[in-house]
């Protein structure tokens, strides 16, 4: 079997270059191993999670409906196989999607494990056998789309489906007592909110001295403060140096500036990051370099060392989410399909869809201090805003990163409610090269939660009309 294009992988940056490929003319094939298309973001990470933190969403507003707004509820109940069906369906339907677009564009879809025999095929290996008809497939170029796993640490994989990592808390098999959450990052905060609002118990360590390390300290805070309310323990500056499998439980081992302690949970999640997928496919039967930490070399046009091959998505580098691989996937079609296309975002969004969300693009303050880059800082309390108050979140904040001589937007953050939605105008603003004044001149509707992007402007110009904070100088 040959084609003009293959990609080595079925998730959102495989099949985003799958199908742009087809639309381009170019016969494309798909090989994915798993018998779903879709990938780790589908199958087992963005969209379930989104779902399941839909869910802990509503629970969370009908509480504080009860609370806050007198609006009286019947109790809340869950249940967990009705649960777990509707995530299933949520992924089902759009996994049937993809099977159907695929048939459309007529991209051949192989279900087997691509392992590289040299720079221009393919060894197929497992999976369903009936859709290839043989074991070798070659090709013209091939797109390395084989994402990345979560990081595993040795001591802690113990043979016990209580010590889980993100794929298995996402299985729902129960709704744990209590539940401890190994590193801060944002899935396993994700993950822990959702636990939590079902009724588990949650706790949550992390060795730094900050939830969501290199993520902007003024959008952590609003979070931060939420989730220790809803949270039953946040243990900072913390390490985990053991975990003991007691059958009805887990027997943590805690060690910090105090000495070392134990406590039992009814389950731990293991989330201290992800590793890319570049081992077992043979690359090294190739011409393509791969890194100490696991990543593929590419440059700004998706390419490898290997002029047949290109390579996108988690296993390209980072930063490691789903659009991001989408958007390289597109590039290296288009390299291939002979433009003079290359990667060259100036922001590319990262959203933590806790409660509140916070969401940031472009430069960070951190990042400016870092580099000795000289900024300005524009932050618009969500306090002041209507649509705030009204719903009752105002703990948000919207912050703007400005160069100081030209006035032009760098970088952009919020934290609140919708964050992640909002961001999209920011990060528009930033690779259009908007200023201070683009934005705050642009009219908003009032009352929204978007309407901040216009107001911390007018803030950072000394005009805003709902804070008091006049321009210095």
């Amino acid at each position: 079997m040959h084609s003009k294009v293959v990609v080595l992988g079925g998730g959102p940056g495989g099949y985003a270059a799958a199908f742009m490929a087809a639309d381009l003319g170019l016969e494309t094939t798909i090989v994915e191993a798993d018998t779903r298309l879709g990938g780790t973001c589908l199958l087992r990470g963005c969209i379930p999670s989104k779902a399941l933190l839909h869910v802990a969403k509503v629970i969370s507003e009908a509480r504080e409906l009860t609370h806050d707004w007198g609006v009286q509820l019947d109790k809340v109940g869950v249940k967990i196989d009705a649960l777990r069906a509707r995530k299933e369906k949520v992924i089902s339907t759009l996994t049937g999607g993809l099977k159907q677009l695929a048939k459309q564009r007529n991209v051949r879809v192989i279900h087997a494990k691509g392992v590289f025999e040299n720079s221009t095929s393919l060894r197929l290996e497992g999976g369903d056998p009936t859709t290839y008809t043989e074991p070798r497939l070659t090709f013209d170029h091939c797109i390395l789309a084989t994402g990345s796993t979560p990081t595993k640490i040795p001591a802690f994989d113990l043979p016990t489906d209580r010590v889980m990592d993100s794929t298995g808390a996402l299985e729902l098999k129960d709704i744990p007592d209590s539940l401890l959450v190994v590193g801060g990052g944002y899935i396993g905060l994700e993950m822990g909110s959702v636990y939590a609002e079902l009724g588990t118990k949650v706790s949550v360590v992390e060795l730094t001295d900050g939830l969501l390390p290199g993520a902007d300290r003024d959008l952590v805070k609003p979070l931060h403060n939420h989730l220790s309310k809803r949270f039953a323990n946040i243990y900072l500056n913390t390490k985990v140096a053991g975990l003991k499998d007691l059958k009805n439980a887990i027997e943590v081992t805690f060690e910090d500036e105090k000495g070392k302690r134990t406590e039992q949970f009814s389950r731990v999640l293991v989330s201290v990051g992800r590793k890319p997928n570049s081992v077992g496919f043979g690359l090294e039967k190739t011409k393509v370099k791969v890194n100490q930490r696991g990543f593929v070399e590419i440059d700004k046009q998706q390419r490898t060392a290997d002029p047949n091959i290109f390579a996108i998505g988690d296993v390209a580098g980072e930063p490691m989410l789903a659009h991001k691989a989408s958007h390289e996937g597109k590039v290296a079609v288009e390299v291939i399909h002979g433009e003079p296309a290359q990667f060259d975002a100036k922001a590319i969004p990262a959203v933590v869809f806790t409660d509140p969300e916070i969401a940031w693009a472009g430069l960070t303050e951190s990042q400016a201090q870092k580099e000795g880059r000289k900024v300005e800082i524009a932050k618009y309390p969500w306090a002041a805003s209507g649509k705030a108050q009204a719903l009752g979140r105002t703990e948000g904040v919207t912050k703007l990163i400005v160069d100081p001589e030209t006035e032009r937007i760098l970088g952009v953050g919020i934290a609140g409610p919708s964050a992640g939605d909002m961001i999209a105008e920011a990060v528009l603003a930033i690779e259009m090269g908007c200023d201070v004044h683009d934005l705050s001149q642009s009219i908003h509707a009032h009352p929204t939660l978007s309407e901040t992007l216009a107001f911390a402007a007018e803030a950072h110009l000394g005009f805003a009309t709902e804070i008091y904070r006049p321009r210095k100088g």
